[in-house]
């Protein structure tokens, strides 16, 4: 079975085909899914900020995340399965859209720093928790992650609006 044979399956399926032809179920999941992206992301921007050295200055960098990341999450999966379900309603237009692979690749481009970062740069935060100037890859990371968020936004805009 190709790709787009499946994506068209799971579109013409009872489940698709219900979310999409529903009066209230489409728009549910569509406001749940901006809403939890305003909520994931805009925890994030704090986050990124914070690593940046823009705000939040005299709080040390794992207070921060240690307070915020948790909602965050929270927003991340609630983003994550509204999003799989618009999916499920709208696949064979997804598998057609370039704004939508490009979305993919942006998601999981920003998986990749927010691993890396974790992984890597944030098991030193001892060293560098309550810096006034925090080390530059601390920075890139805050740096990458705003831009790979806002183009995320950006491509599922634009995957919404361009058939």
């Amino acid at each position: 079975m190709s790709i787009l044979t499946f994506c068209e399956w799971l579109q013409n399926s009872a489940i698709g085909t219900g979310i999409r032809e529903s009066a209230y179920v489409y728009g549910i999941i569509e406001s749940t899914h901006v809403l939890a992206c305003s909520l994931s992301v805009g925890i994030l921007v704090w986050c990124d900020l914070r690593l940046l050295g823009l705000v939040m200055r005299r709080q040390p960098v794992s207070e921060v995340f240690g307070g915020l990341l948790p909602y965050s999450l929270v927003g991340f999966t609630l983003m994550f399965l509204s999003g799989a379900f618009i999916f499920w309603a709208e696949a064979e237009k997804s598998y057609h859209s370039g704004y939508f692979r490009f979305k993919l690749v942006l998601l999981l481009l920003a998986g990749l720093n927010a691993f890396l970062f974790h992984a890597t740069t944030y098991r030193s935060i001892k060293d560098w928790d309550s810096s006034p100037k925090l080390p530059l890859k601390v920075r890139l990371a805050g740096w990458t992650s705003l831009v790979l968020w806002t183009s995320v936004i950006a491509a599922g805009r634009e995957f919404a609006y361009h058939l």
